[in-house]
Protein backbone atom coordinates (compact mmCIF):
# COMPACT_ATOMS: atom_id res chain seq x y z
CA UNK A 1 0.00 0.00 0.00
CA UNK A 2 2.83 2.41 0.79
CA UNK A 3 4.37 1.72 -2.60
CA UNK A 4 1.06 2.47 -4.31
CA UNK A 5 0.63 5.73 -2.40
CA UNK A 6 4.22 6.71 -3.20
CA UNK A 7 3.64 5.98 -6.89
CA UNK A 8 0.44 8.03 -6.99
CA UNK A 9 2.17 10.97 -5.31
CA UNK A 10 5.08 10.70 -7.73
CA UNK A 11 2.95 10.45 -10.85
CA UNK A 12 0.92 13.49 -9.82
CA UNK A 13 3.78 15.61 -8.54
CA UNK A 14 3.71 18.04 -11.48
CA UNK A 15 -0.07 18.38 -11.64
CA UNK A 16 -1.60 21.18 -9.61
CA UNK A 17 -4.26 20.06 -7.15
CA UNK A 18 -7.75 20.14 -8.66
CA UNK A 19 -6.49 20.22 -12.27
CA UNK A 20 -7.33 17.36 -14.61
CA UNK A 21 -4.39 16.68 -16.95
CA UNK A 22 -5.11 16.82 -20.67
CA UNK A 23 -5.80 13.38 -22.09
CA UNK A 24 -6.66 11.77 -18.77
CA UNK A 25 -9.97 10.09 -18.25
CA UNK A 26 -12.64 9.75 -20.86
CA UNK A 27 -15.32 12.09 -22.14
CA UNK A 28 -18.89 11.14 -21.26
CA UNK A 29 -20.99 9.92 -24.17
CA UNK A 30 -24.09 11.84 -25.13
CA UNK A 31 -27.31 10.05 -24.33
CA UNK A 32 -29.03 8.25 -27.18
CA UNK A 33 -32.47 9.56 -28.17
CA UNK A 34 -33.67 5.96 -27.79
CA UNK A 35 -33.11 3.03 -25.48
CA UNK A 36 -29.92 1.05 -26.03
CA UNK A 37 -30.69 -1.97 -28.22
CA UNK A 38 -29.46 -5.42 -27.16
CA UNK A 39 -30.21 -6.91 -30.60
CA UNK A 40 -28.01 -4.34 -32.34
CA UNK A 41 -25.49 -4.81 -29.53
CA UNK A 42 -25.29 -8.54 -30.23
CA UNK A 43 -24.24 -7.72 -33.81
CA UNK A 44 -21.63 -5.21 -32.62
CA UNK A 45 -20.31 -7.84 -30.20
CA UNK A 46 -20.07 -10.48 -32.96
CA UNK A 47 -18.22 -8.09 -35.28
CA UNK A 48 -15.87 -6.43 -32.78
CA UNK A 49 -15.64 -8.20 -29.44
CA UNK A 50 -15.95 -11.96 -29.67
CA UNK A 51 -12.52 -12.43 -31.26
CA UNK A 52 -10.97 -11.44 -27.92
CA UNK A 53 -13.68 -12.07 -25.33
CA UNK A 54 -15.05 -15.29 -26.84
CA UNK A 55 -18.29 -16.37 -28.49
CA UNK A 56 -20.04 -16.51 -25.12
CA UNK A 57 -18.24 -13.67 -23.31
CA UNK A 58 -16.15 -16.22 -21.42
CA UNK A 59 -12.82 -14.41 -21.89
CA UNK A 60 -9.48 -15.99 -22.74
CA UNK A 61 -7.08 -17.48 -20.19
CA UNK A 62 -3.30 -17.30 -20.35
CA UNK A 63 -1.61 -20.53 -21.38
CA UNK A 64 -1.16 -21.55 -17.72
CA UNK A 65 -4.83 -20.73 -16.92
CA UNK A 66 -3.81 -18.54 -13.98
CA UNK A 67 -5.04 -15.22 -15.34
CA UNK A 68 -7.06 -13.83 -18.21
CA UNK A 69 -5.58 -12.28 -21.32
CA UNK A 70 -9.05 -10.97 -22.13
CA UNK A 71 -11.50 -10.86 -19.23
CA UNK A 72 -14.89 -12.55 -19.26
CA UNK A 73 -17.76 -10.16 -19.95
CA UNK A 74 -20.49 -12.38 -18.56
CA UNK A 75 -20.84 -15.61 -16.66
CA UNK A 76 -19.69 -16.61 -13.20
CA UNK A 77 -16.18 -15.10 -13.58
CA UNK A 78 -17.30 -11.73 -14.90
CA UNK A 79 -17.93 -8.50 -13.04
CA UNK A 80 -20.98 -8.52 -10.79
CA UNK A 81 -24.16 -6.46 -10.84
CA UNK A 82 -22.72 -4.00 -8.33
CA UNK A 83 -19.68 -3.13 -10.47
CA UNK A 84 -19.35 0.25 -12.14
CA UNK A 85 -19.33 -1.43 -15.54
CA UNK A 86 -22.80 -2.76 -14.86
CA UNK A 87 -24.02 0.82 -15.13
CA UNK A 88 -24.70 1.23 -18.84
CA UNK A 89 -23.35 4.79 -18.99
CA UNK A 90 -20.01 3.70 -17.49
CA UNK A 91 -19.64 0.65 -19.71
CA UNK A 92 -20.65 2.40 -22.95
CA UNK A 93 -18.20 5.23 -22.28
CA UNK A 94 -15.39 2.80 -21.47
CA UNK A 95 -16.09 0.74 -24.60
CA UNK A 96 -16.21 3.81 -26.85
CA UNK A 97 -12.69 4.94 -25.93
CA UNK A 98 -11.00 1.59 -25.29
CA UNK A 99 -12.51 -1.11 -27.51
CA UNK A 100 -12.00 -2.99 -29.73
CA UNK A 101 -8.27 -3.69 -29.64
CA UNK A 102 -6.39 -0.90 -31.40
CA UNK A 103 -8.74 1.89 -30.36
CA UNK A 104 -7.17 5.07 -29.06
CA UNK A 105 -8.83 8.04 -27.41
CA UNK A 106 -8.31 10.15 -30.52
CA UNK A 107 -9.28 7.31 -32.88
CA UNK A 108 -12.29 5.41 -31.54
CA UNK A 109 -13.53 2.55 -33.73
CA UNK A 110 -17.14 2.35 -32.56
CA UNK A 111 -19.88 4.93 -33.00
CA UNK A 112 -21.59 6.25 -29.89
CA UNK A 113 -24.70 4.19 -30.66
CA UNK A 114 -22.61 1.03 -31.20
CA UNK A 115 -20.95 1.57 -27.82
CA UNK A 116 -24.33 2.02 -26.08
CA UNK A 117 -25.82 -1.00 -27.84
CA UNK A 118 -22.94 -3.40 -27.19
CA UNK A 119 -22.88 -2.31 -23.54
CA UNK A 120 -26.60 -3.09 -23.31
CA UNK A 121 -26.07 -6.51 -24.90
CA UNK A 122 -23.18 -7.45 -22.62
CA UNK A 123 -24.94 -6.20 -19.49
CA UNK A 124 -28.07 -8.16 -20.41
CA UNK A 125 -26.14 -11.42 -20.04
CA UNK A 126 -26.01 -13.46 -16.79
CA UNK A 127 -23.43 -12.56 -14.17
CA UNK A 128 -22.86 -12.77 -10.43
CA UNK A 129 -25.33 -10.78 -8.37
CA UNK A 130 -24.16 -8.50 -5.58
CA UNK A 131 -26.43 -7.27 -2.83
CA UNK A 132 -26.27 -3.50 -2.48
CA UNK A 133 -29.35 -2.74 -0.43
CA UNK A 134 -27.48 -0.21 1.70
CA UNK A 135 -25.51 1.50 -1.11
CA UNK A 136 -28.12 4.22 -1.69
CA UNK A 137 -29.74 5.20 1.61
CA UNK A 138 -30.93 8.38 -0.17
CA UNK A 139 -32.42 7.05 -3.42
CA UNK A 140 -32.56 10.55 -4.88
CA UNK A 141 -28.75 10.33 -5.18
CA UNK A 142 -28.80 7.02 -7.08
CA UNK A 143 -27.44 7.29 -10.65
CA UNK A 144 -30.18 7.22 -13.27
CA UNK A 145 -28.63 4.21 -15.00
CA UNK A 146 -28.50 2.07 -11.87
CA UNK A 147 -30.79 -0.78 -12.94
CA UNK A 148 -32.21 -1.79 -9.55
CA UNK A 149 -34.99 -0.13 -7.58
CA UNK A 150 -36.31 1.40 -5.58
CA UNK A 151 -36.25 4.66 -7.54
CA UNK A 152 -37.12 8.21 -6.61
CA UNK A 153 -38.97 8.68 -9.90
CA UNK A 154 -41.68 6.97 -11.93
CA UNK A 155 -39.45 5.66 -14.74
CA UNK A 156 -39.43 1.89 -15.26
CA UNK A 157 -36.70 -0.54 -14.29
CA UNK A 158 -36.15 -1.21 -18.00
CA UNK A 159 -35.63 2.49 -18.70
CA UNK A 160 -33.21 2.75 -15.79
CA UNK A 161 -31.24 -0.13 -17.33
CA UNK A 162 -31.34 0.70 -21.08
CA UNK A 163 -32.65 4.26 -21.40
CA UNK A 164 -33.54 6.52 -22.98
CA UNK A 165 -31.78 8.45 -20.23
CA UNK A 166 -32.26 12.07 -21.35
CA UNK A 167 -35.80 12.36 -19.92
CA UNK A 168 -34.54 11.02 -16.58
CA UNK A 169 -31.52 13.34 -16.55
CA UNK A 170 -33.80 16.36 -17.07
CA UNK A 171 -35.72 15.49 -13.90
CA UNK A 172 -32.61 15.28 -11.69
Amino acid sequence: MRAMVAYLKWIGKDVPKGVKPTGSGIDPLPFLPRAADTVKGRLVYAQNCKRCHGDYGQGVFTRDSIAFIYPPLWGKRSYNTGAGLYRLFQFATYVKYNMPFGTTFSNPQLSDSDAWDVAAFVNSQPRPHKSFATDWPDITKKPIDFPFGPYADSFSKTQHKYGPFAPMAKRK
